[in-house]
Protein backbone atom coordinates (compact mmCIF):
# COMPACT_ATOMS: atom_id res chain seq x y z
CA UNK A 1 0.00 0.00 0.00
CA UNK A 2 1.19 3.27 -0.57
CA UNK A 3 0.95 5.90 1.91
CA UNK A 4 1.45 9.71 1.15
CA UNK A 5 2.36 11.88 4.26
CA UNK A 6 2.30 15.67 3.51
CA UNK A 7 2.18 18.95 4.85
CA UNK A 8 0.83 22.05 2.63
CA UNK A 9 1.91 25.84 3.34
CA UNK A 10 1.31 29.01 1.64
CA UNK A 11 4.22 30.67 0.52
CA UNK A 12 5.24 34.23 1.70
CA UNK A 13 7.42 36.66 -0.64
CA UNK A 14 9.81 35.72 -3.89
CA UNK A 15 13.08 34.35 -2.15
CA UNK A 16 11.87 31.30 -2.66
CA UNK A 17 12.34 31.25 -6.52
CA UNK A 18 15.69 30.00 -7.61
CA UNK A 19 17.03 28.51 -11.55
CA UNK A 20 14.66 26.20 -11.47
CA UNK A 21 12.48 26.73 -14.14
CA UNK A 22 9.15 24.23 -13.02
CA UNK A 23 7.23 22.16 -14.68
CA UNK A 24 3.47 23.04 -16.16
CA UNK A 25 0.77 20.16 -15.09
CA UNK A 26 -2.76 19.86 -15.67
CA UNK A 27 -4.85 17.92 -14.06
CA UNK A 28 -8.71 17.13 -13.46
CA UNK A 29 -10.14 15.20 -11.37
CA UNK A 30 -13.12 12.44 -12.11
CA UNK A 31 -16.54 12.83 -10.26
CA UNK A 32 -16.88 10.34 -7.49
CA UNK A 33 -19.70 8.87 -5.27
CA UNK A 34 -17.44 8.67 -2.12
CA UNK A 35 -16.45 11.76 -1.26
CA UNK A 36 -13.42 10.45 0.33
CA UNK A 37 -11.89 9.07 -2.16
CA UNK A 38 -10.43 11.65 -5.22
CA UNK A 39 -9.60 10.73 -8.78
CA UNK A 40 -6.64 12.46 -10.49
CA UNK A 41 -5.72 12.03 -13.80
CA UNK A 42 -2.79 14.71 -14.28
CA UNK A 43 -0.33 15.05 -17.24
CA UNK A 44 3.35 16.97 -16.66
CA UNK A 45 5.26 17.33 -19.69
CA UNK A 46 4.97 14.39 -22.29
CA UNK A 47 3.84 11.94 -18.98
CA UNK A 48 0.62 11.16 -17.49
CA UNK A 49 -0.57 9.51 -14.47
CA UNK A 50 -4.06 8.33 -12.58
CA UNK A 51 -3.82 8.98 -8.87
CA UNK A 52 -6.65 7.35 -6.83
CA UNK A 53 -6.16 9.07 -3.45
CA UNK A 54 -8.10 8.04 0.14
CA UNK A 55 -9.39 10.09 3.01
CA UNK A 56 -6.52 12.11 4.57
CA UNK A 57 -6.50 11.39 8.33
CA UNK A 58 -3.89 13.37 10.12
CA UNK A 59 -1.35 14.23 7.63
CA UNK A 60 -0.90 10.71 6.09
CA UNK A 61 -3.47 9.13 3.25
CA UNK A 62 -3.40 5.85 0.92
CA UNK A 63 -2.12 7.11 -2.77
CA UNK A 64 -2.12 5.02 -5.77
CA UNK A 65 -0.46 6.60 -8.75
CA UNK A 66 -0.14 5.24 -12.16
CA UNK A 67 1.18 6.27 -15.38
CA UNK A 68 -1.01 5.66 -18.26
CA UNK A 69 -0.63 6.45 -22.13
CA UNK A 70 -0.67 10.70 -22.84
CA UNK A 71 -3.13 10.36 -25.78
CA UNK A 72 -5.78 8.49 -22.88
CA UNK A 73 -4.87 11.35 -20.26
CA UNK A 74 -5.66 13.81 -22.92
CA UNK A 75 -8.82 12.15 -23.49
CA UNK A 76 -9.97 11.87 -19.70
CA UNK A 77 -8.77 16.04 -19.21
CA UNK A 78 -11.19 16.84 -21.82
CA UNK A 79 -14.03 14.63 -21.67
CA UNK A 80 -14.39 13.32 -18.00
CA UNK A 81 -13.12 15.56 -15.46
CA UNK A 82 -14.80 18.68 -14.05
CA UNK A 83 -14.07 22.16 -14.55
CA UNK A 84 -11.35 24.03 -14.17
CA UNK A 85 -8.77 21.49 -14.79
CA UNK A 86 -5.64 22.78 -12.26
CA UNK A 87 -3.40 24.60 -14.00
CA UNK A 88 0.14 25.03 -11.94
CA UNK A 89 3.90 25.63 -12.73
CA UNK A 90 5.32 23.55 -9.98
CA UNK A 91 9.05 24.29 -8.69
CA UNK A 92 11.01 21.43 -6.56
CA UNK A 93 13.46 23.29 -4.18
CA UNK A 94 16.17 21.34 -2.29
CA UNK A 95 15.72 22.53 1.76
CA UNK A 96 17.79 20.35 4.80
CA UNK A 97 17.73 16.66 3.02
CA UNK A 98 13.79 17.52 2.37
CA UNK A 99 12.67 18.32 -1.49
CA UNK A 100 9.56 21.40 -1.36
CA UNK A 101 7.33 21.36 -3.99
CA UNK A 102 5.89 25.17 -5.00
CA UNK A 103 2.73 25.45 -7.13
CA UNK A 104 2.38 28.58 -8.37
CA UNK A 105 -1.40 28.31 -9.76
CA UNK A 106 -2.72 29.33 -13.40
CA UNK A 107 -5.97 30.06 -14.56
CA UNK A 108 -8.82 30.42 -12.14
CA UNK A 109 -6.51 29.87 -9.17
CA UNK A 110 -3.60 32.37 -10.21
CA UNK A 111 -2.19 34.22 -7.15
CA UNK A 112 -2.07 31.26 -5.00
CA UNK A 113 1.03 29.68 -4.07
CA UNK A 114 1.02 26.96 -2.25
CA UNK A 115 4.76 24.53 -0.75
CA UNK A 116 4.00 20.65 0.23
CA UNK A 117 6.90 19.13 1.86
CA UNK A 118 5.91 14.78 1.71
CA UNK A 119 7.80 13.38 4.88
CA UNK A 120 8.84 9.62 6.13
CA UNK A 121 6.58 10.10 8.95
CA UNK A 122 3.49 12.29 10.71
CA UNK A 123 6.29 13.47 13.81
CA UNK A 124 9.01 14.17 11.61
CA UNK A 125 10.81 17.30 12.92
CA UNK A 126 11.87 20.04 9.60
CA UNK A 127 13.19 23.00 8.82
CA UNK A 128 11.12 25.49 7.79
CA UNK A 129 12.00 27.27 4.98
CA UNK A 130 11.60 31.63 5.39
CA UNK A 131 9.98 31.55 2.81
CA UNK A 132 6.94 29.51 4.31
CA UNK A 133 3.88 31.10 5.87
CA UNK A 134 0.28 29.99 7.26
CA UNK A 135 0.07 26.43 7.36
CA UNK A 136 -2.90 24.85 5.52
CA UNK A 137 -2.62 20.98 5.82
CA UNK A 138 -5.73 20.42 7.31
CA UNK A 139 -7.56 23.80 5.48
CA UNK A 140 -9.77 21.66 2.74
CA UNK A 141 -9.92 24.70 0.55
CA UNK A 142 -6.50 24.19 -0.24
CA UNK A 143 -6.93 20.49 -1.61
CA UNK A 144 -6.50 20.59 -5.51
CA UNK A 145 -9.67 18.78 -6.44
CA UNK A 146 -11.54 21.48 -3.77
CA UNK A 147 -9.81 24.50 -5.74
CA UNK A 148 -11.02 22.24 -9.15
CA UNK A 149 -14.40 22.99 -7.24
CA UNK A 150 -14.06 26.26 -5.44
CA UNK A 151 -10.93 28.15 -7.61
CA UNK A 152 -8.80 30.43 -5.61
CA UNK A 153 -10.20 33.73 -7.55
CA UNK A 154 -13.87 33.14 -6.16
CA UNK A 155 -12.62 33.23 -3.09
CA UNK A 156 -13.91 36.48 -1.35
Amino acid sequence: MAIEIERKFLVKGDTWRSSDQGKLYRQGYVLTQNQTTTVRVRIVGDRAYLTLKGKTQGFTREEFEYPIPLEDAQIMLENLCSRPLIEKIRYRINVANLVWEVDEFQGENQGLILAEVELISENQDFELPDWIGEEVTQDLRYYNVNLAKYPYQTWQ
